[in-house]
């Protein structure tokens, strides 16, 4: 692995990967020759035996309790996904995109394996899929495998990009990964042409229309979990706002003014608390997307700071609040 240039003979080592640099210039603005992320004499907490629990969001807590009550529903997901063969994401992935290795994008595979230490998950396969949609996803059940699309990539910087691997290592982590990718594969039938075919009636004997609605309203949720979780990687909450305001602006991003974004966020979980007809509208849209609304994510994470139980947590003073 190649480090960074000398400064003197200093060397700093990465507080995320560990990796030893050799540093030139403003150590503040220097990067780890490794994971690409930035160096700093600050720690970087590491979770020894995290429970998820401690920081599951109370909407995914409800509505995964909301889903399990459902007669069946495990087993029905499971044979859904049987049916349609989890080894079929491996094989269309390692078929059409990069696989992620230590000598393959060997700064993605350094991030993975930050947000695998960090929130301790054992390391999934991770591709990189040429799609210009600003995304990632996690699936599978007994082997999860992670997928960035590749404008996400380009559209992000390095923080950034540690924080949506993390989010996904969060479905990992959360266990998630069965609901997930079950929740993924009703929308892709629902939405491509494939829903006309003879696997969509199959899912329709398998999955109840009482199934799909909880699982996908359980799905948009769980989203908010794994915002936490990836914060618990990254440990800068700016991160997080950063990543989701070029979710919400794309390229326009550069030239939006991130405290007035912040704002944006606080008023619209304001108007969401105290006005009816606001809280209405935006469950009904929220209701036919695949993830909450950016700006709304933004709002929640930041209430999670600013309630406390993000710093407890870090400091090894929270306890497990299962629903």
């Amino acid at each position: 692995m190649v480090d960074l240039e000398p400064m003197g003979g200093e060397k700093i080592r990465c507080r995320y990967c560990g990796q030893l640099n050799n540093v030139r210039g403003e150590a503040g603005q220097a990067r780890c020759g490794r994971c690409r992320l930035l160096l700093s004499d600050e720690p970087h907490k590491k979770f020894a035996d995290l429970d998820k629990y401690a920081y599951i969001h109370p909407l995914d807590s409800r509505a995964l309790a909301a889903l399990k009550n459902i007669p069946g529903i495990d087993t029905a997901l499971k044979k859904l996904l049987e049916v349609t063969g989890e080894s079929a994401i491996r094989v269309i992935f390692t078929a059409s995109a990069v696989k992620v290795t230590p000598k393959q994008c060997p700064d993605l595979y350094a991030k993975l394996q930050v947000a695998c230490t960090t929130l301790g998950v054992d390391m999934p396969e991770m591709f990189v899929q040429q799609n210009p949609m600003v995304n990632a996803f996690t699936g599978g059940v007994t082997k999860p495998v992670i997928v960035l699309h590749s404008q996400l990539i380009e559209r992000l910087n390095d923080e950034e990009v540690l924080a949506v691997i993390a989010h996904e290592v969060g479905h990992i982590h959360a266990e998630h990964v069965l609901y997930i990718t079950a929740a993924r594969l009703i929308e892709a039938l629902t939405n491509v042409a494939v829903a006309a075919a003879p696997v969509a009636a199959l899912v329709a004997q398998l999955v109840s229309l009482t199934m799909r609605s909880a699982l996908l309203a359980w799905a948009r949720r769980a989203e908010l979990s794994c915002d936490r979780a990836a914060l618990l990687v990254v440990q800068d909450p700016d991160v997080i706002g950063r990543t989701m305001m070029k979710l919400s602006g794309g390229t326009f991003a550069s030239r939006v003014d991130y405290e007035q974004f912040l704002v944006q966020a606080r008023d619209f979980q304001k108007n969401y608390d105290e006005k009816a007809l606001d809280r209405f509208w935006a469950d009904i849209i929220n209701a036919g997307l695949t993830h909450p609304f950016p700006v709304w994510r933004v709002a929640e994470i930041m209430s999670w700071v600013e309630s406390g139980e993000y710093a407890r947590l870090i400091n090894g003073e929270a306890e497990s609040a299962a629903a």
